[in-house]
């Protein structure tokens, strides 16, 4: 009836028609706009805001009081009437939304209809965290249109003022430290049992103290770093670089992209960092003032006090250059930066003379001689990952500075420096050989030095495996863990190597992976080796075909994408699928022995990868146990300067598991017996051997961003190899 009465009165649109006094029967009654007596309040209560009428801005309001209703209110930053955003709806829409909203803000006793669980499930849906908060930080004409629902099925909002989550900075940190010795003291935990360039600790281990005072959610994670303390060496700057990569233990979403990002732009402030402290400790003051004078100067002097007390100060350049070498690889994934930052660091150690010191044992003796080893190995580290050839003679005689020496392990730096030499030599031999197969000249040069290599690489790596013998004393040696880290980096160095030396004569080189990784080329039609190819009719098509990393392993399954035994029988369960040259003869090896031999490295490389150690920091009370559970379980690897190995054993053992699978196939009691065959338990050692290998990407990639293709391309060759299984 009010509704009536209400129509009656102001009409559809809201305006009220005035009558005249009858004069005569053609007058017509005049419809003009009611005036308010008195302004519109500044605040309207909430209720009447939801049902769109008229509110005297008491407390309570004459409307709430009548209709027996909660009145509240919000502050407002203006009164005044509101401009229509949108059209005037119908008065029987306005009644079933008066009446919809009353119920929303009337109490329970007000009762519902029958028809209402639509509208719990709308209630539903904001009970969710985060869900339909909002600021309150709004302009009041925005409260209008948030109340008045614009379409039918429109989810009610939320009335009562609330403060929302999204506003409530969470920790989004970044691991940096507050003194130089609390980045010494994280070297040790995170990067020295992978990337010994100091001397053993000389203070007892102490507990791990990242700040706790960087960043927040809320904020822009690309923008500028606000760094509490500023590192004052080169290279505890480049070594902060590498440790803002790993997570903060209370960074509540390590994995996030705003971490991740926020992770990204720490490490490389702090390399820039490292960069200009490098440029400021090489230069002369009197290079600015007297440029004459500073031809007669010597080396510039540092004042500052050394990061370790047994490494001369004038040692961190170098040091720096190497960790930033590293840092250019695994994280930005710049080649010719890593390799640039290697070369610097060569220069330097080579103009302090590092390459030839004598057998002189004092307290810098151990600093200066990992200075230049480690120099040394990161000079050739950049070739092998890069494929180029050396920019040094790997065996110069020159280079006569005795090797470094763990105590636990007497022997283990010259395995590694011999892994290295082994690997890097492979590497070239890969070069040679695709030139000579591209032009088909000196290949017997192939076959001879193919023969040298793994003669060298079975010497290696049986030295390797050699336990160290030490007294018993030096058993729980501070390095001991370090030296069998070094042992196991050896040994997939080696691996490698041999892998890069028979994968030719074993697999052709056929390529298994979409882009390039290393020197394995990429699943293109245009792979000098797959284009020179004596190809048979049978194998045409699956060369000219490749096209990703499925398609070019055509030559071991069918083309069908679903392998059955009856479409078997195209295909050859022998190594004679594969491409076949004219000159295959001259090998010293038969692709069967090749095949052996890289299957056995390929499977070494995932055991010596998992085995790696896995930081343990100490942490003290202070820290927060909630962040500490939510950290990656278990805590990244670092400097993976090697990372290469892992593509080499993935596709050593991929490419065994298809022949594999083939031989299974083509067996005539194929389906028939349920006994494990060799194939069956060959197939599962691979699968074992591919998850470590994959297992140890993810680990290496929660701090470092450009291993990421690497283990997508893993990851994608292993899926679509055992989608079957």
């Amino acid at each position: 009836m009010a509704l009536d009465d209400f129509q009656q009165l102001y009409g559809e649109d809201g305006v009220m028609p005035v009558t005249q006094p009858k004069t005569s029967k053609a007058s017509k009654p005049a419809v003009v706009r009611k005036k308010f007596a008195k302004p519109p309040v500044k605040v309207a209560c909430l209720a009447c805001r939801a049902s769109r009428t008229r509110c005297d801005g008491q407390d309570p309001c004459t409307n709430c009081l009548s209709k027996k209703r909660k009145c509240s209110y919000l502050p407002s930053k203006r009164g005044g009437p509101r401009k229509k955003k949108k059209p005037s709806i119908s008065s029987d829409e306005a009644v079933q939304q008066d009446e919809e909203q009353s119920a929303m803000i009337t109490p329970p006793s007000s009762g519902f209809n029958d028809d209402s669980p639509e509208m719990f499930g709308q209630i539903d849906v904001l009970s969710i965290p985060g869900a339909g908060l909002r600021s309150l930080d709004f302009p009041s004409d925005m409260f209008t249109d948030l109340f008045v629902p614009h379409a039918e099925n429109a989810i009610p909002v939320q009335i009562e003022p609330s403060s929302s989550p999204s506003n409530v900075p969470s920790r989004s940190l970044v691991r940096t430290y507050g003194s130089e010795t609390d980045i010494l003291s994280a070297y040790y935990e995170f990067i020295h049992n992978y990337f010994p360039i100091l001397p053993p600790r000389c203070t007892p281990r102490i507990p791990d103290r990242p700040l706790d005072c960087v960043g927040s959610f809320t904020e822009s994670p690309s923008e500028e770093p606000v760094i509490p303390y500023r590192p004052q060496s080169p290279l505890s700057n480049a070594l902060s670089a590498i440790l803002a990569l790993v997570p903060h233990p209370n960074d509540l979403e390590p994995s996030s992209p705003a971490s991740v990002v926020r992770r990204r732009t720490y490490a490389q402030t702090f390399a820039q960092m490292a960069n200009l402290s490098i440029e400021s400790d090489c230069e002369l003051r009197a290079s600015t003032t007297d440029p004459a004078q500073a031809l007669s100067n010597d080396r510039p002097s540092i004042d500052r006090a050394p990061l370790h007390p047994q490494a001369p100060v004038e040692l961190e350049s170098i040091l720096a250059l190497l960790v930033l070498s590293v840092y250019e690889y695994t994280q930005r994934g710049n080649l010719l930066k890593m390799r640039y930052r290697a070369g610097q660091a060569l220069s330097i150690a080579l103009d302090m003379s590092l390459h030839s010191l004598s057998d002189d044992y004092d307290e810098f003796a151990e600093a200066r001689r990992r200075a230049w080893w480690m120099t040394y190995y990161c000079v050739l580290q950049g070739s092998i990952v890069s494929a180029t050839p050396l920019s040094i003679v790997a065996n110069d005689p020159q280079f006569v500075t005795p090797y470094p020496r763990f105590a636990a392990d007497p022997d283990g730096w010259s395995v590694l420096i011999q892994a290295q030499q082994v690997l890097v030599s492979a590497t070239q031999f890969v070069v040679d050989l695709n030139k000579c197969v591209s032009t088909r000249t000196n290949l017997q040069y192939v076959f001879e030095r193919m023969q040298q290599l793994d003669s060298w690489a079975n010497s290696a790596l049986a030295q390797s495996n050699l336990l160290p013998i030490v007294p018993q004393t030096m058993a729980c040696d501070l390095e001991s863990t370090t030296a069998q880290s070094i042992r196991a980096i050896s040994r997939i160095k080696l691996s490698s190597a041999q892998i890069k030396i028979h994968r030719f004569r074993a697999f052709s080189d056929i390529p298994i992976f979409i882009r390039k990784h290393c020197d394995l080329s990429a699943a293109t039609t245009n792979h000098p080796v797959l284009a020179d190819t004596v190809k048979s009719p049978a194998t045409q098509d699956g060369i000219t075909q490749v096209g990703c990393s499925c398609s070019s392993l055509d030559m071991f399954q069918p083309a069908s994408s679903e392998y059955t035994p009856s479409s078997a029988s195209s295909t050859s369960s022998d190594f004679s699928s594969l491409p076949q040259y004219s000159f295959t003869n001259g090998f010293p090896y038969s692709s069967q022995h090749s095949a052996k031999i890289c299957l056995r490295a390929s499977l070494l490389i995932s055991q010596m990868f998992h085995c790696l150690p896995i930081p343990q920091p100490l942490y003290d009370d202070r820290q927060s146990g909630q962040g500490l559970q939510l950290l990656p379980n278990p805590l990244p690897r670092t400097m993976p300067s090697f990372a290469c190995c892992l593509m080499q054993g993935s596709y050593a053992m991929l490419m065994i598991f298809y022949k594999a699978r083939v031989e299974k196939q083509m067996t005539p009691d194929y389906g028939g017996s349920n006994m494990t065959s060799p194939s069956d338990r060959l197939i599962e050692e691979i699968r074992q051997g591919l998850k470590r290998i994959i297992a140890t990407a993810i680990n290496y990639a929660i701090a470092f961003e450009a291993l990421d293709g690497m283990r997508d391309e893993i990851e994608g060759a292993y899926h679509t190899a055992f989608i079957q299984a």
